[in-house]
């Protein structure tokens, strides 16, 4: 279901209407891989949202690279503000001017390098790009901690591997959501959530691992008189920030990128940027040991907060943290919903050329009740959603494929199940991984488009995770809610002084005290149904491995 603003709030339209103007608020924006969300809400109650607006996006693939024009990053913020604000006179009758602290998220990982001019080096480079494998490797022996190939320092190495041209000039690297901060702040600052997803964090210090710095700075060194003019990788990176501390204010500069009407002023107080995965953790209560969420977008990972340090390397997980610092095991697949949605839109353009065109909520809605009297092993269909490359199933590239043998259930149901199960395939291959080095889990919750149709996706997740789901109603506004509300916990930390509760109970408390969660247990039938499908997955990894070796581009 899409969240109603209005259903959501438990002010009257005076009341809400005199919390704008009065700037009582704060504002989340979160730039998603396909979408970009603002989120308005009670600063005093964050559960109570007054606004939202959004503005579609693509990344595009240029000489081999995913990327976003950074021109797009502006007029999509421009947008979907002013779709906010609209939104915000449509219900209440006014046009936020100020709010009591705002937040900015996006996508973690990445590779956005500056110059001293602070001009930018090279396009954006994001997460989804899998160029950097020699690097990652590399880097993973010599931390003795998995460095995934879409973190920023992976990125960052790979450039001084390959000696591009570039690398000398860089004096900042950063991630989307510290860049925009930046450019409306002036602050280069990263909460720790996102900050881990650039370099190692030391959970006990929240901050970068020294030791591992020291150990990068040394073998950069290393690599010849090019790579050791770039300054030393503390000079590079943000400076790092938990969720409550202060991170600068809007300046003039940064109040004409965000709204060119000039209605908002210059001087509101923001809090530390953060990535996706730590606004999931916040929009899903999901910042304590045992506690975990899983989101699922253009990509779909699922991170857990742990009691206890891992006892090994594993290329399925990464170690990151909660925006408070907290260590994190994360599976992050870079292959989400993307592919499914890709289908619902041909089904979609055949019900037009037919003559009965239905929307897209309507499409979606067919295929997952079609899905929930299918056979448990989707019929023996396989379906695989990689449009990029995968690296926890050992791909460089993605091919999309949907596979079948001559005596499997070829029915619309089946199909739709399969298509769903695959959206969880990969997951489910590091989540068994997770499983195996005996890691407590005592709720897991999910966010994201997929389940806005009730029950459907919510219990093919239970299947493959052999564990209860909760689904509570921002499951759909997601991360741009999550950092709206930690915007708010840093108004209220900073109205008490810093004395604030910590994160978990001010969500406990504050956010989340009575809120609506809908819980779908595993079903035996689908957990046996999912298993033998993903045996099916694990084999067929083979034929994905062949596409990707025998078919290119056109």
């Amino acid at each position: 279901m899409t969240v109603d603003a209005s259903s959501r709030s438990s002010l009257s339209a005076r009341a809400a209407g005199r919390a704008i103007l009065d700037g009582r608020t704060a504002l989340g924006i979160e730039f998603g891989s396909t979408r970009i969300k603002a989120c308005l809400v009670d600063a005093d109650d964050p559960s109570t949202v007054l606004a939202v607006g959004g503005h579609e996006w693509e990344n595009q693939y240029r000489e081999r690279l995913w990327t976003y024009a950074l021109d797009d990053v502006w007029t999509g913020l421009q947008a979907a503000f002013a779709d906010l604000v609209a939104d915000a006179e449509r219900r209440h009758g006014v046009r936020p001017t100020t709010f009591g602290a705002i937040g900015v998220s996006a996508m973690m990982h990445g590779y956005l390098a500056f110059d001293e001019a602070g001009e930018l080096l090279v396009p954006f480079r994001t997460w989804r790009n899998t160029n950097t494998g020699p690097a990652a490797t590399e880097l993973t022996e010599l931390f003795g901690v998995n460095i995934p190939l879409r973190w920023s320092i992976a990125h960052l190495h790979q450039a001084v591997v390959d000696a591009e041209a570039h690398v000398p000039d860089v004096r900042f690297v950063t991630t989307l959501a510290g860049y925009v901060h930046w450019r409306l702040t002036g602050e280069k600052v990263l909460g720790v959530g996102d900050a881990s997803g650039m370099f190692p964090i030391d959970s006990a210090n929240r901050d970068y691992d020294a030791d591992l710095v020291a150990r990068y700075d040394a073998l950069r060194q290393a690599q010849g008189p090019v790579a050791g003019r770039v300054p030393a990788l503390v000079e590079l990176l943000p400076r790092v920030l938990v969720a409550g501390e202060a991170a600068g204010s809007l300046t003039a500069e940064g109040a004409a990128l965000l709204d060119p009407s000039g209605n908002v002023a210059a001087g509101i107080p923001f809090c530390p940027p953060e990535g996706d995965a730590g606004t999931g953790m916040v929009a899903t209560n999901a910042v304590a040991p045992r506690t975990g969420n899983v989101s699922a977008g253009t990509s779909i990972f699922a991170m857990v907060v742990l009691e206890r340090p891992l006892q090994s390397v594993h290329h399925e997980l990464d170690l990151v943290t909660t925006p408070s610092g907290d260590a994190v095991a994360m599976v992050h697949c870079n292959n989400g919903a993307s592919e499914l949605g890709a289908w619902a839109g041909l089904f979609g353009r055949f019900a037009a050329a037919a003559g009965v065109p239905v929307d897209n909520d309507a499409v979606f809605d067919v295929l997952f009740r079609e899905a929930l009297d299918a056979e448990a092993d989707a019929g023996g269909l396989l379906a695989y959603n990689h449009l990029a490359g995968e690296p926890i199933a050992g791909l460089d590239e993605g091919r999309p494929l949907f596979v079948r043998t001559p005596d499997s259930a070829f029915t619309l149901g089946s199909f739709a199940r399969a298509q769903l199960y695959g959206v969880f395939g990969t997951l489910a291959l590091g989540m068994r991984v997770l499983d195996a080095e005996g890691v407590g889990l005592d709720r897991m919750f999910a966010h994201g488009g997929l389940f806005r149709t009730a029950g459907v996706a919510q219990r093919f997740l239970a299947a493959a995770l052999d564990a209860p789901v909760a689904v509570g109603d921002t499951a759909s506004e997601g991360g741009a809610w999550g950092i709206a509300v930690l915007a708010a916990y840093a108004r209220a930390v900073g109205d008490a002084g810093g004395a604030a509760s910590r994160l978990s109970e001010y969500l406990d408390q504050t956010v989340f005290a009575g809120a609506a969660v809908d819980v779908a247990d595993p079903e035996p039938a689908d957990v046996a149904g999912f298993a033998a499908y993903l045996d099916r997955y694990r084999a067929g990894l083979a034929v994905e491995a062949a596409a990707v070796t025998a078919l290119t581009g056109r």
